[in-house]
């Protein structure tokens, strides 16, 4: 009878399909002390026992016995050297102690980075106090002629700010600032290539004028304009607001809103009551105003009335006698 391995095809490789941990670098380094002879295995510091490792911080390989991290150890660990970054310098994210124009240390170092290193950022409780009770303040320290000063150089810097922005638009204006045109010529003299009588009229030499084309300052730019989104400037000075308070029922019913009711439509045809319908027209809202002269024809109807009942009585006692 023919086995089953005479009848299948020879294996092309001979790898073992079981993984080798002796190429693994993690047990590499066990493998090879385990090997060496020579060698001496690490020597594991004694771990303290539970619930007495108060001041223990593992550091090292050797303080962790060849096992895995302490949780009850609140302490940045790295078992084994797994998690610790190698290309990071130690102390790159430690920030230098800056100071501002007064001596004071500046904690607010770490917001002013990267992006906002070319921003205004306020951290400072000095930064939410108005704009005038800052100067009235810095007023009060300075000097007379300090104050002159700084009017002097502030009344300068804003003369110069001006007659930039004036000059600027008035050479735009001025037909004068048109760029003119360079009438100067060059004469350039070559030889061409094809020496013969039937080309460039026989001659063996020729002559170019060389001259600027002029430009149309009417013309209208060739290249086109496009529009760049404008970066985030600094963030505004924050708002601080009171501590949020309970709703009382004044406040809710203050902020109810009645529903909006039509004198015209009612598509689904609710029952709506009478005072609803005038509060909802706004009759109650407007104060009515009644003309004096109401008054005045009232009471002159009344008065006539009163006469002519009076005539009507003295006939009818003339006619009696």
């Amino acid at each position: 009878m023919v086995a089953l391995t005479d009848i299948l095809p020879k294996a092309k490789s001979s790898v073992n399909t079981n993984y080798d941990h002796s190429n693994d670098p993690w047990f590499k380094s066990r493998y090879s002390l385990s090997e060496d002879g020579d060698t001496e295995a690490p020597k594991a510091k004694p771990v303290p026992p539970y619930l007495k490792r108060a001041g223990f911080k593992p550091s090292k390989p050797e303080d962790f016995g060849d096992g895995g991290a302490f949780p009850e150890i609140h302490y940045a660990q790295y078992p084994l050297g797994m998690g610790r970054s190698t290309n990071q310098k130690p102390g790159a994210k430690t920030l230098p102690l800056t100071v501002d124009e007064r001596g004071n240390l500046r904690y607010d170092a770490i917001v002013r980075q990267n992006e906002n290193a070319k921003k205004i950022v306020y951290s400072q409780h000095s930064d939410l106090v108005p704009i005038f009770a800052k100067d009235l303040e810095e007023e009060e320290d300075m000097e007379v002629d300090e104050k002159q000063k700084e009017i002097d150089e502030t009344t300068q810097e804003t003369k110069a700010a001006l007659e930039k922005i004036v000059n600027v638009r008035l050479s735009a204006a001025q037909p004068k600032n048109v760029p003119t045109q360079s009438s100067d010529s060059k004469f350039i003299k070559y030889k061409p290539s094809q020496q013969s009588a039937a080309f460039n009229s026989g001659a063996k030499e020729r002559i170019i004028r060389m001259v600027e084309m002029p430009v149309d300052p009417l013309e209208p730019p060739k290249f086109k304009h496009k529009r760049v989104p404008k970066a985030s400037g600094s963030p505004p000075v924050p708002v601080m607001h009171s501590p949020p308070r309970p709703v009382t029922v004044k406040d809710q019913q203050d902020w109810k809103i009645p529903p909006c009711i039509s004198n015209w439509k009612n598509p689904k045809g609710y029952t709506i009551p009478l005072d609803k319908r005038l509060a909802a027209d706004g009759r109650g809202l407007q104060d009515v105003q009644i003309n004096d002269n109401f008054a005045k024809l009232s009471e002159a109807l009344y008065v006539a009335e009163q006469k002519a009942r009076e005539a009507v009585a003295m006939r009818s006692r003339f006619r009696r006698r």
